[in-house]
């Protein structure tokens, strides 16, 4: 609405121009023109009011309410100056000594105009991103009741719901794969841009388009606790937040808003005690102020803002904390927890071993998977996947009891079960197995009644982008450690194979915030990559917590940035995005500031034969306003795909 209303007071305005330029004596003079004629001066003054008080509405406006809020700033300096400009001309068509500058007020409106309604076009553009990302969802859905198929609104739906999703159609609401496999387009969610292969028991976004097959999904959160909402609100409160950087441009517009100010007054008073018109002197005035206006100071930085987060969104970097986003390219060291960033986290079971001659390799499974049944760990769904492969039933359990980085326990078949590694062994003075020692995979023991009936070997693969990321990364100079809470060897192996520069083994997450800490004390800016649970003490204690999303959860409220598609080639992404977002503002801030302090001297008209108009003065002010628009927006090219 404030796009289309600047629109039509510069169209407006630029009509009732065009015979205000007509009647002006310095522009008939110029043309060589005489067109004079009884009362001429009235109606230039008529039109010129209808400019002054319907185009400059806008600015008046911002003064009051700039006045209101006592922060005076651009609004305040543009009001004075087309204000000084209308009211001394007015003053001489009713008979004060001097000369009318209608044609400059009319033209410093029109070019004020068309720069603000340029600035807000270009703020819109970097809201596009949400605005697509809300149209992903669909208005309408297939609910499946009783095996009858009924088109409902997506408003209705309801965590439980079963829907049916037809190839091609856009899934309504996020939820878990109950029937069926196909190919889902996530690209304008995850940023991935080839189609994920979904299937059962497995999430799926709502939003995400999906390829030829058909699925039925179980509905689990909708309407604002949906992700696509989240994702909204994430990237608008993170539009709002003011970062380090917009704070110094905010005081920069404040103080050279008094600057400016003061010159203005000043260049007037200097101008009529060196014995110049009250015209001229005037004129100067306007000029300073209008050319001196923080405008492009006042977008410089926001636009930059609002571009780089709705496009990291979109490219699925989700910022909480402009400041930590911005500090990125501070980054000396990145701390990963190893599980499901550098690795994909499956945790397939490889091998069953019992030791005692009661249980055998099924019970052993049964009562671990039951023991873990209450857990979201990867270890307990690595367990639930095997025990459908086996066609296996799923113990009930009780009294179930979480010990951060030691393991699980439960009442399961009315025995006590704990499930978990080599520190809860340790814990029950329990001696591990031999053939457990050097072993490279994650072991989980099964400790039933305080007697250690066996253990489960689970392998975890690396992701082939963790070797490329890892590598960039310390071509930066960036170094890359491992924290993780497996075993020694396990963390040996997988830092060696990925050639990291160093790795920190069997931490719980208590510890892992001393660890962060004691590299913080080194003079080191730290990173930390977690899944934002267990590594939430860590994640707050690093200069940037950075969250994996693990797909649909992006509640990670510890972090200041959240991975949605969990890949570590997305840090690369963030941190050369960071810089490339702090070079734009610096960029910006230079601009603007450096045009006003140029622009100042030239405004005054003491530099002799270096005089311009008001006018030109307010066509030079939107160019610098244009450009740092324009700057702003090539930041979309510089994300990586």
């Amino acid at each position: 609405m404030m796009i289309q209303d600047f629109k039509k007071r510069l169209w407006v305005s630029l009509i009732l121009t065009l015979p205000v330029l007509l009647l002006s004596p310095m522009i008939q003079s110029g043309l060589g023109v005489s067109w004079s004629f009884n009362g001429d001066s009235y109606l230039l003054f008529a039109l010129s009011s209808m400019i002054y008080f319907y185009g400059g509405y806008p600015f008046l406006n911002g003064l009051l309410k700039e006045l209101k809020q006592r922060a005076s700033g651009m609004m305040t300096l543009i009001a004075v100056a087309i204000s000084a400009a209308y009211l001394y001309s007015s003053a001489v068509v009713f008979g004060l000594e001097g000369k009318t500058f209608f044609w400059e007020l009319a033209t410093l409106i029109d070019v004020m105009l068309l720069g603000h309604w340029l600035e807000m076009r270009s703020v819109l553009g970097a809201s596009k991103a949400l605005e697509a990302l809300a149209a992903l969802m669909p208005d309408q859905a297939n609910l499946i009741i009783d095996d009858q198929i009924t088109e409902v609104k997506v408003s209705t739906l309801k965590s439980g719901d079963i829907i049916l999703i037809k190839p091609g159609e856009k899934v309504p609401a996020d939820g878990v794969i109950i029937e069926g496999q196909s190919d889902l387009n996530e690209s304008m969610l995850t940023g991935e841009s080839k189609p994920v292969m979904r299937s059962l028991d497995q999430d799926v976004i709502g939003g995400a388009i999906n390829g030829s097959g058909a699925i039925k999904i179980r509905v689990k959160n909708t309407g604002n606790d949906s992700y696509l909402s989240k994702v909204i609100n994430m990237v608008q409160d993170a539009q709002g937040q003011k970062s380090r950087t917009q704070r110094l441009a905010d005081r920069a517009a404040l103080w050279l808003t008094i600057i400016a100010l003061i010159a203005g007054f000043g260049t007037f008073a200097a101008w009529l005690l060196m014995g110049s018109e009250l015209s001229f002197a005037l004129e100067r005035m306007v000029t300073v102020m209008v050319i001196c206006c923080p405008h492009a100071l006042g977008l410089a930085i926001p636009l930059v803002a609002a571009i780089s987060t709705s496009v990291s969104a979109k490219n699925g970097l989700l910022i909480r904390n402009r400041t930590a986003f911005e500090n990125a390219r501070k980054i000396s060291t990145i701390v990963f927890d190893k599980t499901g960033t550098l690795t994909y986290g499956s945790h397939e079971v490889v091998r069953l071993s019992t030791l005692s001659k009661k249980y055998s390799e099924m019970d052993l499974l049964q009562f671990t998977a039951a023991a873990e049944s209450s857990s979201e760990h990867h270890i307990s769904k690595g367990l639930q996947r095997k025990m459908k492969q086996e066609d296996l039933t799923l113990f009930s359990s009780s009294d179930f009891r979480y010990e951060s980085g030691i393991g699980v326990h439960a009442t399961v078949q009315g025995k006590q079960v704990s499930a978990g590694g080599f520190l809860l062994l340790e814990q029950l003075n329990i001696q591990p197995p031999s053939d457990t020692v050097d072993l490279t995979d994650t072991i989980i023991f099964t400790v039933i009644d305080k007697e250690l009936v066996g253990y489960i070997a689970f392998a975890d693969q690396i992701r082939e982008s963790s070797f490329g990321a890892i590598n960039t990364l310390q071509a930066q100079g960036i170094k890359c450690l491992l924290l993780t809470g497996d075993n020694e060897r396990v963390a040996s192996i997988v830092s060696d194979e990925l050639k990291m520069d160093g790795y920190m083994a069997e931490v719980l997450p208590n510890e892992k915030l001393e660890k962060i800490k004691a590299l913080q004390k080194t003079g080191e800016f730290v990173a930390m990559t977690g899944d934002g649970v267990n590594d939430a003490p860590a994640l707050a204690q690093a200069d940037i917590g950075i969250a994996i999303g693990s797909g649909t959860d992006v509640a990670a409220e510890t972090a200041d940035i959240i991975l949605v598609d969990s890949d570590p080639k997305d840090i690369v992404n963030l941190i050369s995005f960071g810089k490339a977002t702090y070079r734009k503002m610096v960029q910006n801030l230079a601009w603007a500031t450096g045009y006003n302090v140029v622009a100042l001297p030239l405004a005054s008209g003491f530099i002799p034969g270096m005089i311009i108009s008001p006018a030109f003065g307010a066509a030079l002010m939107s160019i610098s306003t244009i450009i740092c628009a324009v700057n702003a927006q090539l930041l979309k090219g510089s994300m990586r795909n």
